[in-house]
């Protein structure tokens, strides 16, 4: 069985590569690296993200994630929708057009997760996104 550091020394390494990838986009887009975690979060919620949740999820003041949100509106990433039975409330949706482009400046990294993903039996691939899931369910108890 791989040992411990094995782990360690692989996820960092894979979490420096797409550290230099986000942080490539951001200064490309003119956007400090964690709006380039605020749009991931906007962009995997299962549900409309909130400020509020987007709060949570990076673990900034409110006044950080005003900020932030403000940025990614002005650059035209997001849009803000006010729910229509309840005015207070507002969704954050990721914008088509920074889809498209997000989607086209992060293609190599799909081409990489497509490449490395074809050498592995969809059982192995099972149990890797169960090992993924799991150790971001670590992650987010310890954050």
């Amino acid at each position: 069985m791989p040992d411990l550091r094995s782990f360690a020394v692989h996820l960092r390494r894979m979490n420096g590569e797409i550290n230099r990838l986000v942080q490539a986009f951001a200064g490309d887009h003119g956007l400090h690296p964690t709006d380039v975690q605020a749009l991931a979060a906007i962009l995997d919620s299962d549900e409309p993200m909130t400020p509020g949740r987007l709060r949570e999820h990076l673990g900034l003041t409110s006044g950080a994630v005003t900020a932030c949100v403000d940025r990614l509106e002005r650059a035209g990433h997001i849009r803000r929708v006010r729910e229509s039975a309840d005015r207070r409330v507002v969704h954050l949706y990721y914008a088509e057009g920074a889809r498209t482009a997000a989607r086209a400046y992060f293609r190599p990294l799909a081409r990489a997760t497509d490449a490395a993903r074809s050498r592995f039996t969809e059982a192995e691939l099972v149990v890797i996104l169960r090992f993924l899931a799991a150790m971001n369910e670590e992650l987010a108890r310890i954050r």
